[in-house]
């Protein structure tokens, strides 16, 4: 599946999107396998509070499954201004 990344987990991850190889049943699990790639990883999902996720362009929760799911998307929320 394509994972992409906006803002600063981008900038903490150090690429916009990759293709993800994964078993994870759901957001969470994807998140738990990312963060153990290596420290950038790590360091950009250290706070899952303060991130949002959609899953093929649809706004969704950590716990919402991924079968099925072609693309993750992960950015901070947005805000108003």
């Amino acid at each position: 599946m394509d994972v992409l990344y906006f803002a600063w987990v981008r900038e903490r991850i150090g690429l916009p999107r990759e293709t993800v190889e994964t078993n994870a049943a759901t957001v969470a699990d994807l998140v738990d396998e990312l963060r153990a790639r290596e420290p950038r990883y790590a360091a950009a999902f250290a706070e899952t509070d303060a991130l949002r996720v959609a899953l093929d362009q649809e706004l969704s929760d950590f716990d919402a499954p991924l079968s099925g799911v072609r693309e993750v998307a992960f950015f901070p929320p947005m805000t108003g201004g």
